[in-house]
């Protein structure tokens, strides 16, 4: 049976795919076993067998009793077979029907193709192997030699365990090694290493041909040795990515590093205010343990914001999943003075944590609650505020107020009782809130959340009177002074307000004294 008649029967039973929109069709015979296809110079392995539609059959590999090789998208094959194995998957079988653009034109390729001849292949897809030139330069040709797992590949932070042999073009042993652990971001042996581990996945082993400025590290105690033989033009390192460790930068400047050593369970992580249940211990620089706290029997619990642990590790838990294991490097910026914590850590310019998240219970989500429970949540916020705020942490303070109000923000499902319960408490955290700004400088969001306060209880004495006090300290000395005097007339014998209407004249009079000094620079310079 020829392939010309053999394709004809087949019609009936296989779709026909349009490939491009040059007349390039494919119908396949036989579903191809993966997802993948080839890529542009990658080097593909098929058999085939051709004819001219209507003509005289053309070579076959089949025939010839071997397969054929080509580079796939670089001119070595005509462009319909180019265009129509780059749609192929592993196992594959395929007719494709070429038209005489897509293959000699009209000039033909006597004596076999006449001109202007439609061609038609028989094509099955062996195996191809992906090389990839992973500095756009030729520097390094990266080719797979065996698939790796999955999807994921490591990331500039991560450790990374590998296998290697580094050869020179003759063949030559340089170095090798069957077991080495390293941070992508670091390097190891030279430059090429680190650059072609960054596209491999898990159990991925490839061939490297590199350039030598890409073999050899200006670090001399890592480089390559050539054994006094002369300059290569080309090094071969045979790589096999075994596996690697994630590392993740939690807040994004390099200072709170989190890295992997046994994966947690789940998708879950712990939120702000969840149940912790931790072991874990803290080394110095020197490799001292400085802190160590729970155990198997009884896990360290604390509450998650609540400034119980290092904030550095803290910030690293959250990140963590149940059973996680994880390497925590913290630096000096986010060390915390604990009570709890033994040892003169303030000589340390890093500590290092090894933890584990034994497990944790999340606070329930505000939109999970009932009305009372959002109710209750908010009182107890603003009473954990009100502790904070005397004991003088006021950032902790504003946050917990922040959070409160969050619970009562949307009051749609409350009864008019419960609204109004609503109402008083969150006029009474937006003021604290302003109180605590107001301690912290930051007088903007005071203005802000005195305003929040006004429009709900335009006769507030102290949000009017917390409001002039921002205005003062950002010299908008116009609506200080409307805040003071609507104040007063509410309650003209509050001694505090009266002191700061003094303050508030006081500022009028160096403010008119400065305006005057300028005035009469600006005329004297006149003259």
């Amino acid at each position: 049976m020829t392939l010309f008649s053999l394709q004809s029967e087949l019609y009936s039973e296989f779709p026909l795919r349009e490939i491009g929109n040059q007349g390039l069709t494919k119908r396949i015979l036989r579903n191809g076993i993966t997802w993948q296809t080839p890529f542009s110079g990658d080097q593909v392995e098929v058999h085939f067998r051709g004819q001219v539609e209507n003509g005289p059959s053309l070579e076959s590999s089949y025939d010839k009793g071997s397969s054929f090789h080509f580079k796939l998208g670089h001119g070595e094959v005509i462009k319909g077979w180019d265009e129509g194995v780059a749609t192929m998957k592993k196992g594959e079988r395929a007719i494709l029907k070429i038209p005489p653009n897509l293959a000699y034109g009209e000039v033909g390729s006597p004596p076999l193709i006449p001109p202007n001849a439609t061609l038609i292949f028989d094509i099955e897809m062996l195996s191809w192997s992906t090389i990839r030139d992973l500095t756009s330069d030729g520097g390094i040709m990266k080719k797979i030699i065996k698939d790796g797992e999955g999807w994921a590949t490591p990331k500039e932070l991560d450790e990374v365990l590998v296998k290697y042999e580094a050869r020179l073009e003759n063949g030559k042993l340089m170095k090798s090694d069957k077991c080495v652990e390293f941070n992508v971001s670091d390097g190891y042996l030279c430059p090429a290493m680190s650059i072609a581990v960054k596209t491999m996945r898990k159990g991925e082993v490839a061939e490297l041909a590199l350039k030598l400025s890409y073999g050899l590290t200006q670090n001399s105690n890592r480089a390559i040795e050539l054994d006094g033989l002369p300059d290569p033009n080309l090094i071969s390192i045979k790589l096999e990515l075994v596996s690697w460790k994630v590392v993740t930068d939690i807040v994004g400047d390099k200072k709170i590093l989190k890295k992997i050593n046994i994966a947690g369970e789940g998708f879950d992580r712990p939120n702000e205010g969840s149940q912790v249940k931790v072991i874990y211990f803290c080394k110095g620089e020197d490799g001292n343990i400085i802190e160590t706290k729970g155990s198997k029997e009884e896990p360290f619990e604390f509450t998650t914001q609540e400034e119980q642990v290092n904030e550095g590790l803290e910030r690293a838990i959250m990140t963590m999943k149940k059973a996680e294991h994880a390497l925590v490097t913290v630096n000096a910026e986010y060390f915390r003075d604990h009570s709890n914590l033994q040892g003169n850590k303030t000589n340390n310019k890093i500590l290092h944590y090894e933890v584990e998240l034994v497990d944790f219970i999340k606070e329930k989500p505000f939109w999970k609650m009932d009305t009372i429970e959002k109710l209750e949540a908010c009182e107890q916020g603003k009473h954990d505020g009100n502790l904070l705020f005397k004991a003088q942490n006021f950032r902790r303070a504003s946050q917990k107020y922040e959070k409160a109000v969050k619970y009562i923000e949307f009051d749609h499902t409350f009864s008019d009782g419960e609204k109004r319960h609503a109402n008083s408490l969150r006029l009474s955290c937006n003021l604290n809130n302003a109180a605590c700004k107001l301690k912290l400088g930051e007088y903007t969001e005071t203005a802000k959340l005195c305003t929040k306060v006004l429009e709900q209880d335009h006769l507030n004495v102290k949000a009017l009177y917390r409001r002039c006090q921002a205005y003062l300290k950002t010299s908008d000395l116009e609506k200080a002074e409307a805040d003071i005097k609507r104040a007063l007339i509410i309650d003209p014998n509050n001694r505090d307000i009266k002191l700061e209407y003094k303050e508030l004249k006081l500022k009028q009079k160096e403010y008119s004294k400065y305006e005057a000094n300028i005035f009469s620079t600006m005329v004297s310079r006149m003259n």
